[in-house]
């Protein structure tokens, strides 16, 4: 009961950009922590910890949109936090309008994304990044705490250099 309270009570400081520079390895301890105080699942906390750096023209309520890719999308399929980058990249370059030709941009950046996190993970698929894994284990949340960590700093590092901010160093 008392964790619970202290989540309630707990203050969420925004990562800032400033002076055009973005601090990849804060947004990347962002998300860790969304996941591991478990206030957010892995796309949850890369969607939120993105939209709130590059502030992102909408409001908290379309973090629920990634409410339901959390463990594959429920049995296992894509990443979620695969998906949350996905939807981050599609707040900045998708289209909005029939027939929008920003769509190219998005896809684009999209495969640039699944690309790189298949060159270090070999897969996106969740069955596969945790086999072996127990649900809910200590062992599976680090994992994941980790993994959501890492998409959010591809995209987040995607995002700087498409909206021109520099990568702080």
């Amino acid at each position: 009961m008392l964790r619970k309270i202290t989540r309630i009570f707990r203050k969420d400081k925004a990562v800032e950009i400033v002076d055009g520079e973005v601090d990849i390895k804060a947004l990347r301890e962002k998300a860790e922590n969304y996941y591991k105080n478990r206030d957010f699942y892995c796309s949850e906390a890369v969607l939120k910890t993105l939209k709130d750096a590059f502030d992102a023209p909408y409001g908290d309520d379309i973090v629920k949109l990634a409410s339901g890719f959390p463990v594959g999308m429920g049995n296992g399929c894509t990443c979620g936090a695969v998906n949350g980058g996905v939807m981050a990249i599609g707040m900045f370059f998708g289209r909005g309008k029939a027939g929008g030709t920003e769509v190219k941009k998005s896809m684009e950046l999209t495969k640039e994304l699944q690309l790189e996190f298949t060159k270090k993970r070999k897969v996106c698929c969740c069955k596969v990044l945790t086999k072996g894994m127990e649900l809910g284990s200590k062992s599976h949340i680090n994992h994941c705490v980790e993994i959501t960590g890492e998409l959010t700093e591809m995209t987040a590092k995607i995002l700087a250099r498409e909206l021109g901010y520099k990568e702080k160093k």
